[in-house]
């Protein structure tokens, strides 16, 4: 039934999306603390797993992302998302049935075109039942969901696969996502579309059906959308790229085992980029009751902040290690931690920028276009990318390779999305008050 619904009933909602989101990323993610492991069971390159984990899944999630986001705004947005995470959760535990390199990388598919409809829906839904005053907080309460899948799904995924296998990580991981399925579809709350919009401006009935190529052309017409957009793939592609190679990384260059660098990264790492996505909310609605801009000056001065700490990381020597317990951490971790910490910044003050951009008959499928660059070229070509160069740069570095890689495409892509979320802070002043009368 579809509600105006505000107050305990929203938040409730809220963390269901939230439940789904986390096991979408860890049905994503995991993928990383296994890399190691499938790559040697079926005698693989960087560039081939770089392709299954990144550009297998990004090809499918990006070709269905639009239609899945258009047919949301017709229909009932928590049904459609809770069928689709029932979906992917059961294409999950077939990754663990996999019975060689090309069957896995159909079950990745199969996640994939699962995972094309929760991102989009699931955002419209939280933009109908926040005001705009409260979207930042909303949006990093929600984007906890990366996070809490890195936290969850590399410590858990990689403590069993350490101790019964590869298979069974992939199996038992996909048993939460059906629950997450069930209770969302049972107990969440869609919202009144355009619940948040001024007498003025609500349409009570949609409005035709527009064509694709004329709703991709009208967003892109607008020089924030535009330019929030390129500064957030290059987000995707480092930030992707990272959490796909950042164990084996650890792996190779540290010499710690797939348990102790899935701790490692779901426990310290997803602890710190959790801090940094509620901080980044709060931090953004709050600057924002001061001067709407900031709605961007958040995500530059989260990347510039982030950049030296990234590259510093990846770059750390080896030897130097912290002994808790019997685990043994590299002193470069403290590095991870600032730095995890404040490279999400970026993420809810964009998307809550986006929900103000975007009209709400059309607020699935714009963001299902944003998503499409995001995932596409930055969780797509990203992984692959630092897999190829770091095949390339075997023959100078050796084993090292993948520490080079990674730096090289931390620095540069923090640089340039710093430069693109500035560039988009004056025409994002200039639109957003007009989001409501534009058709954005």
């Amino acid at each position: 039934m579809t509600q105006a619904a505000h107050g305990w009933r929203s938040h409730y909602t809220l963390f269901l999306l939230l439940f789904v989101y986390t096991m979408s990323f860890i049905d994503r993610q995991i993928m990383g603390i296994l890399m190691e492991p499938i790559k040697q069971e079926f005698d693989v390159s960087d560039t081939a797993m770089g392709a299954l984990s990144g550009l297998t899944f990004a090809l499918f999630y990006s070709a269905l992302a639009i239609p899945f986001g258009r047919f949301a705004d017709r229909t009932n947005r928590r049904n459609f998302v809770a069928y689709c995470c029932a979906a992917w959760s059961a294409m999950t535990a077939l990754c663990g049935m996999a019975v060689g390199f090309w069957s896995l990388a159909l079950a990745r598919v199969g996640v994939a075109v699962g995972e094309a409809g929760g991102g989009p829906p699931s955002i419209s839904m939280i933009a109908d039942h926040y005001p705009p005053q409260q979207r930042g907080r909303a949006m990093g309460v929600y984007l906890l969901g990366p996070q809490l899948g890195i936290l969850l799904g590399l410590t858990t995924g990689g403590w069993i696969a350490q101790h019964y296998g590869w298979r069974s990580a992939f199996i038992w991981m996909a048993l939460p996502g059906l629950l997450a399925a069930f209770l969302l579809r049972f107990s969440g709350v869609e919202p009144r579309r355009g619940h948040w919009q001024t007498d003025a401006t609500r349409q009570e009935t949609p409005p035709p059906v527009e064509p694709i190529l004329s709703m991709v052309r009208d967003l892109w017409s607008s020089a924030s959308f535009k330019r929030i957009t390129l500064g957030a793939i290059l987000m995707g592609f480092a930030g992707y790229g990272i959490g796909i190679w950042t164990p084996a990384f650890l792996v190779r260059s540290h010499g710690m085992t797939l348990q102790g660098a899935g701790i490692v990264m779901g426990l310290l790492g997803g602890f710190a980029a959790a801090l940094g996505s509620l901080f980044s909310g709060w931090l953004c609605d709050k600057l924002t009751r001061r001067d709407v801009r900031w709605r961007l000056g958040v995500p530059a001065l989260g990347c510039l902040l982030a950049l030296p700490l990234g590259v510093a990381f990846f770059l750390m020597p080896a030897g130097q290690n912290w002994q808790v317990g019997t685990l043994l951490i590299p002193h470069a971790i403290g590095f991870y931690l600032l730095f995890g910490f404040t490279a999400v910044w970026w993420a809810a003050p964009v998307y809550a920028s986006m929900s103000d951009l975007i009209a709400p008959h059309r607020r699935a499928s714009g963001l299902a276009v944003f998503n499409l660059g995001l995932i596409m070229f930055g969780g797509g070509i990203g992984p692959v990318a630092i897999g190829l160069l770091s095949d390339y740069l075997v023959p100078v570095f050796g084993n090292e390779a993948l520490r080079w890689s990674l730096a090289a495409s931390t620095g540069i892509c923090f640089a340039i999305g710093t430069c693109y979320f500035l560039w988009a802070v004056k025409p994002y002043g200039q639109e957003q008050p007009l989001a409501d009368k534009r058709d954005l």
